[in-house]
């Protein structure tokens, strides 16, 4: 993600300043960078370990460094900087992250290196801590403009026992130009933020309450006699972070956390480029994806929540959040306990074909399309989850419900999918009914039942599969138009199986299309039954097996265009050309 994300404070002599910040550079260092160590050594250290590797070699110099320097940098300068205003201490390198898959490296210093980069996060920082601040002064906030970029920034409080109302005001904030990607991510930082920030807490307080129980200092600022407070500060405004918290290695964390911020947030959101309007398919999943990330939110409250209440907090809970980010940010960097996935069982739809054979392959994919609940008995888990992965692909994504494995029989309203143990007994109505199709898998009495093809297919030697179900599809039944088209490009060797793939994204998005058309007609527009017979025939769908197939895609249209027909529905200017 090109953003800058920096801790900046404000200081009771200078005002507002950046303390730490941590950047994105896609590019090479610039021209110094790096140039006490040798090349050879910098590369030889970046393959030591994959992903993203943390090491203290940053640049030659730093803006805090010394009055050489000082010429050059856009920092303040070092008379202008006490013990609160500075990080990094004089001729600290900073530090650096490599990140090997993407090349990119996240760099951590005091201050940005660029005159324009610093000037945009000086002028964020003093916005962050003046005159953009949510009520209360802690909280998040989003101000910014095209200029001088947008920010997404959290202020919070730090206990100090020696600052004037106990507690120093600081600011976490991230930066960067756009604007629509970086409101999309607020739910994002904001929690993994709020993290940082109730870590840095956690452990300003142990401190400020060891300080107050060794030496309590309200009722000894209310035992001294008056003194003009600008008197009163010179001897104690200047207190560092690493002091407030007790922790020699803040700054490495802080580098940590950011760089994995960085990474993370940007990782979260990918562009996709569409041709045209989005599918029905694309427009559930999203759905789907904004379910679950506001699941995933209420469960994060619900947490926060429970720890509020909770009267005590161990040393374990504490640092939980910091922790976790920086072993979440340990994981992008090659983990050797990673597993690669098993290849599938079933590979494609035309290989389940060779397996079960023609007249079986048939029934299954009848039931499927129909929307009856199809069920694989089966001790082998992994054959099952690649069947269902299969057969779902004839499915649009609305219509697939899927339950991969359980140990007890689920109705068919949850799940037209349904993955049995063995030894699990389906209810006798369940055997005998015409909405179910039951795959039994054994173990077959030889290992010839089935042609090897290539050695893939040798899993699938050492089962027999029985299907059946209480109401048998017959061999000359016509059947749904889109079940001939899928088996005739299954039955034709020319076409690849990429090509096939193809052919069945483009076959349901034809009968999606029609099944739009039905439910505006007969839903929306409430049309009689002798006209929806007619359209019908129209569409090419008048048989029966085509009719119920329409109807039960019906359910997988996504809220978006239901809703967006129903509000046309409800618009002035809809009903009056109806009229």
């Amino acid at each position: 993600m090109n953003a800058i994300v920096a801790l900046c404070h404000f200081c009771e002599l200078h005002g507002p300043r950046t303390l730490f910040c941590t950047e994105v550079l896609h590019a090479p260092l610039p021209q110094g960078a790096g140039n006490e160590d040798s090349p050879g050594q910098g590369e030889q250290a970046e393959e030591e370990e994959g992903g993203i590797q943390m090491s203290s070699r940053m640049r030659a110099h730093s803006p805090a460094e010394g009055a050489s320097v000082e010429s050059s940098s856009p920092g303040p300068k070092k008379s202008d900087m006490c013990e609160g205003c500075r990080s990094l201490a004089a001729g600290h390198p900073g530090y650096i992250s490599h990140d090997k898959e993407t090349s990119i490296k996240y760099v951590s210093h005091q201050h940005p290196s660029h005159p324009q980069l610093f000037s945009i996060v000086r002028q964020a920082c003093v916005r962050s801590l003046s005159c953009e601040v949510c009520p209360g002064r802690e909280g998040p906030i989003f101000f910014g403009d095209e200029q001088h970029g947008f920010v997404f920034s959290h202020t919070f409080f730090i206990k100090d026992s020696l600052a004037r109302g106990f507690q120093r005001w600081y600011s976490i904030i991230t930066i960067m130009m756009d604007r629509i990607y970086l409101i999309n991510s607020w739910p994002f930082l904001l929690g993994k933020v709020r993290g940082i920030i109730d870590e840095l807490q956690g452990k300003a307080l142990k401190v400020f309450e060891a300080e107050q129980f060794g030496c309590p200092q309200r009722a000894q600022r209310m035992n001294t006699a008056f003194t003009p407070f600008l008197h009163q500060r010179n001897g104690n405004a200047a207190r560092s972070l690493t002091s407030l918290t007790s922790d020699d290695n803040l700054w490495a964390c802080l580098h940590t956390s950011f760089a994995w911020l960085l990474k993370a947030c940007g990782s979260r959101l990918t562009e996709k480029l569409l041709e045209g309007a989005p599918t029905e398919d694309t427009l559930v999943q999203m759905e789907k994806l904004a379910d679950l990330e506001e699941e995933s939110e209420s469960w994060d409250n619900s947490e926060a929540e429970e720890e509020e209440k909770a009267p005590v907090l161990t040393e374990g809970v504490e640092g939980r959040e910091l922790t976790q980010g920086t072993a979440e940010s340990s994981s992008l960097s090659g983990c050797g306990s990673w597993q690669p996935r098993k290849l599938p069982v079933f590979k494609s739809l035309r290989h389940m074909r060779q397996v079960l054979g023609a007249p079986s392959f048939r029934m299954l994919a009848w039931h499927v399309l129909m929307g009856n609940q199809v069920i694989w008995k089966s001790g082998d888990v992994d054959l099952v989850q690649s069947a269902f992965e299969v057969l779902r692909t004839m499915l649009p994504v609305g219509c697939v419900r899927i339950i991969p494995y359980s140990s007890q029989y689920e109705e068919a309203y949850r799940c037209n999918f349904l993955g049995l143990s063995p030894h699990v007994q389906i209810p006798p109505h369940v055997l005998s009914s015409e909405f179910a199709v039951i795959v039994e898998v054994h173990a077959a009495a030889r290992s010839t039942l089935h042609p090897v093809g290539c050695e893939d297919d040798q899993s699938l030697s050492k089962y027999e599969f029985v299907v059946t179900s209480g109401s048998p599809v017959a061999a000359d039944r016509v059947g749904p138009t889109i079940l001939n088209k899928i088996e005739a490009a299954l039955t034709n060797q020319n076409l690849s199986v990429d090509v096939v793939d193809q052919c069945l994204v483009c076959l349901k998005e034809e009968w999606m299309n029609k099944v739009k058309v039905l439910f505006k007609f007969t839903k929306v527009d409430s049309r009689p039954k002798e006209d929806t017979q007619k359209l019908l025939s129209i569409l090419g769908a008048s048989e029966e097996d085509n009719v119920k197939l329409l109807k039960f895609w019906m359910t997988g249209l996504s809220k978006t265009y239901k809703s967006h027909l129903m509000s046309t529905v409800r618009s002035p200017t809809a009903s009056e050309s109806r009229n």
